[in-house]
C-alpha cells in the first residue's frame, strides 16, 4: 500500500516537472516581462530624500522650589500650538520662495497647492520617555522634525530652517506667555491696590466719624470712665469738705460778730478760748485731709496756713490782753467789729476772705463736677453704642481684610511671576535645544526600488504559473499511455518511440543551446536589475 502511494507521488512529481519543461517559456517570459515593466516604473517614480533633526526639551537650570514657572501650558500643547504657527501658509510660503520649491506642483488632476504639498512632506514626531531621570509620566522630553525633498541638499537645509523656527518660536512663545502673565498680574495688582485704598478710606472715614465708639477703644474708654468716676468721687468729696469748710467759716464769722457785739456792749471777751477751739477744729480737719491727700494738696496747704494764722492771732490777742488799752481817736465811731474791738478786725477780715475763697472753690468744684458728669455721660453713651459700631465695623473690616489678603496674594504672585519672566528672558527657563542637527541623507527615503523590483518579479512568477496551468488545462493531447487509456477502452500493446533525422537532431541541439543562453541572460538581467536597485535605492 505504501509502495503504491510512493509510486503515485513520484509519478505526479515527474508529471509536474515535464509540464514545467514543456511550458518553460510560459513561465519565464511573463515573469521577466512583468518584472522589467515594474522595475522600469520604479525608476520612473520621483526620488525622495528625508532629513531629520532631534530637538531636546531642556528643563530650567534653577529648581522650581526657588522660581516657580508662570507658564502652565503643557509641552505637548505648546508643541501643537507651535506646529500650527510654523506650518501656517505665510511661513511655509516664505521657505518655498526662498528655495524655489514645488515649481511643478501639478498632476493629471490639475494644479496642486505648494503649501499643502510641503505640509505633507513635513512630519513632527514627539518623543515621550517617562523613564528618563527627572521626567514625569507622559512628559515630552524631545521631538524629531522630518522633511522630504527631491534632493538630499534641499531636504537638509529646509529641515534645518524648520528646526530653527521651532527653537526660536519656543523661546519667543515662552517669553511672551511669561510676560503676559506678569502683565496680567500687574493689572490685577493695580486694581487690588485701588480697591484696598477704597476700603482703607472707608475704614478711616468710619473711625473718624465714630471716634470714641470703636471696638478697639472700648478698653481705653472703660479705663478712662473708671478714672473719671474716681475723679468725680474725689471732686464730690472735695465739694463736701468745701461745704463743711463754708459752714465752719460761716459759724466762725458769726462768732466773731457776736464777740464784737459783746465787746461793744462792755461784756468781757473770751477770744483766746474761741481761737483755741478753732485751732482744734482746724487740726482735726487737717488730720482728716492728710488721710486722703498728700501734704502738697491745696486743701492741706490751706488748712496749715489757716492754723498758723489762727495761732498767731491767738498769741497776739493774749499779748494785747496783758497790755493796757490805747484809745484810737482817728477812727470814727461805728457799729462794726473793727471799731468796737480792734483785736477782732483782722480775724474777721481774714475769715471773710476765706469764706469768699471757699465760695469760689465750691463754685469751681460744682463746675468741674458738672463738666465731668457730662463727659461721663458721653463715655457711657459711647460704651453703649460700641456693640452697634462693632457690628458695623466688622462689615467694613471684612471687605478690607479680603482686599488686603487679595492684594498680598497678588503681590506675592507678581514677584514670583517676575522672577520667572526674568528667568525666561535670560534663557535659563525651559527651552528647546538642538542635539541632533539635520543630516544630509545618503540614500533616498522613497521609493524602495529593490522592494518594488522583487514584488514585480514575484507577481510575474505567479502570472507565469497561472498562464502555465491555464495552457496545460486547455491543451488536450495524448502524451502518455495513461492519457490514451482515459480516451479509448482498448489496451495499449506497443509504443513507437519518436524517431528524428540527423538534421532534426542538430536543430534541436542548437535550439536547446539558444534557449539555455536566453534563460541565462534573463536570469542575469533580473539579478543585475535587483543589484542596481539595492545599490542606488
Amino acid at each position: 500500500m505504501i509502495e503504491d502511494v510512493q509510486g503515485q507521488s513520484n509519478v505526479n512529481i515527474e508529471q509536474y516537472v515535464k509540464m514545467l519543461s514543456r511550458r518553460r517559456w510560459w513561465l519565464l517570459l511573463p515573469a521577466f516581462l512583468c518584472w522589467i515593466i515594474v522595475w522600469g516604473i520604479s525608476w520612473a517614480l520621483p526620488t525622495t530624500f528625508e532629513s531629520k533633526a532631534t530637538v531636546l526639551v531642556v528643563q530650567p537650570n534653577i529648581p522650581e522650589q526657588y522660581v516657580m514657572p508662570n507658564v502652565t501650558m503643557s509641552l505637548q500643547e505648546q508643541l501643537a500650538s507651535m506646529e500650527q504657527q510654523i506650518l501656517s501658509r505665510p511661513r511655509l510660503q516664505t521657505i518655498i520662495d526662498r528655495y524655489h520649491l514645488y515649481q511643478k506642483s501639478s498632476n493629471w488632476l490639475g494644479s496642486v497647492d505648494p503649501v499643502e504639498e510641503m505640509r505633507k512632506d513635513i512630519e513632527i514626531d514627539p518623543l515621550i520617555t517617562p523613564t528618563q531621570a527627572g521626567s514625569r509620566q507622559g512628559e515630552l522630553t524631545a521631538f524629531q522634525i522630518h522633511y522630504k525633498a527631491p534632493t538630499a541638499r534641499i531636504a537638509q537645509v529646509v529641515d534645518s530652517d524648520l528646526t530653527s523656527l521651532f527653537i526660536d518660536e519656543n523661546l519667543r512663545n515662552q517669553q511672551e506667555l511669561s510676560q503676559s502673565t506678569t502683565t496680567f498680574l500687574k493689572q490685577q495688582l493695580a486694581d487690588a491696590r485701588k480697591k484696598l485704598q477704597d476700603q482703607e478710606e472707608k475704614v478711616s472715614t468710619f473711625k473718624e466719624k465714630y471716634l470714641g465708639q470703636l471696638p478697639s477703644q472700648m478698653q481705653s474708654n472703660v479705663q478712662i470712665l473708671s478714672g473719671m468716676e474716681g475723679q468725680l468721687q474725689s471732686l464730690e468729696q472735695g465739694l463736701d469738705r468745701a461745704q463743711q469748710q463754708k459752714l465752719y467759716l460761716q459759724s466762725l464769722l458769726d462768732q466773731y460778730r457776736s464777740t464784737a457785739t459783746v465787746s461793744d456792749s462792755g461784756s468781757p471777751a473770751t477770744t483766746p478760748a474761741v481761737l483755741d477751739n478753732e485751732i482744734k477744729q482746724l487740726e482735726l480737719q487737717l488730720a482728716d485731709a492728710r488721710s486722703h491727700y498728700t501734704d502738697n494738696y491745696p486743701d492741706v496747704v490751706a488748712l496749715k496756713e489757716q492754723i498758723e494764722k489762727t495761732k498767731k492771732l491767738r498769741d497776739q490777742m493774749v499779748a494785747d490782753a496783758s497790755a493796757p488799752p490805747k484809745p484810737d481817736t482817728n477812727k470814727p465811731a461805728a457799729s462794726t467789729a473793727e471799731v468796737a474791738d480792734p483785736q477782732l478786725a483782722q480775724p474777721m477780715i481774714q475769715t471773710q476772705s476765706q469764706l469768699k475763697a471757699n465760695q469760689l472753690q465750691i463754685q469751681d468744684y460744682e463746675k468741674q463736677i458738672e463738666a465731668l458728669q457730662v463727659k461721663i455721660k458721653n463715655y457711657e453713651a459711647n460704651l453703649n453704642l460700641t456693640p452697634v459700631r462693632e457690628q458695623e465695623f466688622e462689615e467694613i473690616s471684612r471687605g478690607y481684610d479680603e482686599s488686603e489678603a487679595n492684594y498680598s496674594d497678588l503681590f506675592k504672585r507678581l514677584n514670583q511671576s517676575q522672577l520667572a519672566t526674568d528667568l525666561q528672558q535670560q534663557a535659563q527657563g525651559q527651552h528647546f535645544a538642538l542635539i541632533d542637527p539635520s543630516d544630509a541623507p545618503l540614500a533616498p527615503f522613497s521609493p524602495n526600488r529593490l522592494l518594488i523590483s522583487l514584488g514585480g518579479l514575484a507577481g510575474g512568477v505567479f502570472l507565469g504559473i497561472g498562464l502555465t496551468l491555464l495552457k496545460e488545462l486547455t491543451d488536450v493531447r495524448v502524451r502518455q499511455e495513461k492519457d490514451l487509456e482515459d480516451v479509448v477502452s482498448a489496451r495499449v500493446l506497443v509504443g513507437i518511440p519518436r524517431m528524428s533525422t540527423s538534421a532534426e537532431t542538430k536543430r534541436q541541439k542548437w535550439l536547446g543551446l539558444a534557449e539555455s543562453a536566453a534563460m541565462v541572460l534573463l536570469t542575469l538581467g533580473v539579478v543585475a536589475g535587483n543589484v542596481i536597485s539595492f545599490i542606488k535605492g
